[in-house]
C-alpha cells in the first residue's frame, strides 16, 4: 500500500520545510506537494492527487477559509486539517477562526508553534497530533483490523424512563452537534450533557454557536449548575464534567483529575457519572471522533440498564469512537446522523405519560 499523500499549504517556508521535515519522519506518509497561497493550493491538487491538505488560515489573497470553500465545492470528501494560530491577533480570533473553518468543513484542526517555537518539545506535540489525525483521517488507506461483526442487538430489555441524555463526540463532532442539536424541540423533556473534545475557549465558542441555532438554551458547564429539561451543557476544555445528586437536584460538577484516554474533558468520566447518578434513566450518545473514549462507560451505562446510540461509519468523521463502542457490543441501535434526533426524541418521550412536571 503506497503511503498517505499530503498537500502543506502555508504562506510561510519556513513553516512549510518544517512540516515537510516532520512528516517525512513517518514511512506511511509522503509529502506529495507544497503551496504557499489558496490559489495554488487549487491548482496543485489536481496535479499532486493528495490524500490530505494541511491548510493554513491566514494566507494573502485567498486566505485558509476562502480555500476550504472551493476545495470543499470541488472535493467535497478530501479530508482537510486546519493548522494556524493567528496569535498576532489573540487567542479567541484564530478559535473563532478555527470554529468558522470547522463549519465550513474542515474536518479537523492542529494548533501550530510560532515561527520562533518549532524547537523540540512544541515540535513534538505538533508531530505526534498531526500524524495521528492524518492516519485517523486516512484510515481507509491504511492496513485494516478484521472487520468488526455486525452486532446483536439485545431485545426484551425492559426500558426505563430516559431522565437525562449524555453525548460523547471528538472529530466531526462540532458539525455532527450542529446537525444533531438543532433538531430537538423546545419543549425537549430533559437535560442534556455533552463530552466534545476541545481545548478552553473553543468550547465557549462551540456552545456559543449552538445556542443561536438551536431552540434549546447551550451553555459551556459550570460547577454547581443545577440540570433541568430543555438545558444542553458543553463540557469545558480542560475539566472533566460529572453530574452529582444532591436531594432532588442534579448538579454539574466539574474537576481536573487525569486525563483519560489522553482527553480532558473525557467521554467516559461523564457517561460513569451519569449511569451512577441517574442508574437505568440514562440514554448515552456516541457521535463520530477518534481513539476510544467512550467505550468503558457505555459499559458502565450498559451494566446500570441504560441504553447507547452511536453514529454509523457512512455519516461519521472518524469512525473510532462509535466504532469502538460497536466492536466491544455495546450499541442498543446504530443510526446515520440525520437519524438521531428523531430517534432521541422519541425515546426520551417513551414512558412520560405520567411524568412529573418537577423532575428535572
Amino acid at each position: 500500500m503506497r503511503p498517505v499523500r499530503i498537500l502543506i499549504v502555508d504562506d510561510s517556508a519556513v513553516i512549510r520545510k518544517a512540516l515537510s521535515d516532520l512528516l517525512a519522519s513517518d514511512p506511511e506518509i509522503v509529502v506529495a506537494g507544497t503551496a504557499g497561497n489558496g490559489s495554488q493550493t487549487l491548482a496543485r491538487i489536481p496535479e499532486v492527487k493528495p490524500d490530505l491538505v494541511t491548510l493554513d488560515i491566514e494566507m494573502p489573497g485567498m486566505d485558509g477559509l476562502e480555500t476550504l470553500v472551493e476545495i470543499r465545492k470541488l472535493y467535497p470528501k478530501l479530508p482537510v486539517i486546519m493548522f494556524s494560530t493567528l496569535t498576532e491577533h489573540g487567542p479567541e480570533h484564530g478559535a473563532a477562526a478555527t470554529m468558522d473553518a470547522l463549519a465550513r468543513g474542515a474536518s479537523d484542526y492542529v494548533t501550530k508553534p510560532s515561527h520562533c517555537e518549532f524547537s523540540e518539545r512544541p515540535y513534538e506535540r505538533v508531530r505526534e497530533e498531526l500524524i495521528r489525525k492524518i492516519k485517523s483521517l486516512c484510515a481507509e488507506r491504511m492496513p485494516q483490523p478484521p472487520p468488526v461483526p455486525t452486532p446483536t442487538f439485545v431485545s426484551g430489555r425492559p426500558q426505563a424512563r430516559i431522565d437525562v441524555v449524555a453525548i460523547g463526540t471528538s472529530t466531526g463532532g462540532p458539525n455532527a452537534l450542529t446537525a444533531l442539536i438543532p433538531q430537538l424541540p423546545a419543549d425537549f423533556p430533559v437535560p442534556i450533557v455533552i463530552v466534545q473534545h476541545m481545548p478552553p475557549l473553543f468550547t465557549r465558542l462551540l456552545a456559543n454557536r449552538l445556542n443561536t441555532l438551536a431552540r434549546l438554551e447551550v451553555q459551556e458547564g459550570r460547577a454547581g449548575q443545577k440540570l433541568r429539561r430543555g438545558q444542553v451543557w458543553i463540557a469545558p476544555g480542560d475539566h472533566h464534567m460529572t453530574v452529582a445528586r444532591k436531594g432532588n437536584e442534579f448538579l454539574l460538577g466539574l474537576n481536573r483529575d487525569p486525563q483519560e484516554n489522553s482527553c480532558r474533558p473525557a467521554a467516559d468520566v461523564l457517561f460513569r457519572s451519569v449511569a451512577q447518578t441517574y442508574g437505568a434513566n440514562v440514554l448515552a450518545v456516541v457521535l463520530t471522533g477518534m481513539g476510544t473514549d467512550g467505550t468503558r462507560g457505555a459499559a458502565v451505562i450498559r451494566e446500570a440498564g441504560g441504553e447507547v446510540f452511536v453514529q454509523d461509519e457512512a455519516s461519521s468523521v472518524v469512525w473510532g469512537m462509535p466504532g469502538n463502542v460497536v466492536a466491544a457490543r455495546l450499541a442498543d441501535r446504530i443510526y446515520p446522523l440525520g437519524g438521531i434526533a428523531p430517534e432521541v426524541v422519541r425515546r426520551v418521550s417513551m414512558l412520560r405519560a405520567f411524568a412529573s412536571a418537577a423532575h428535572p
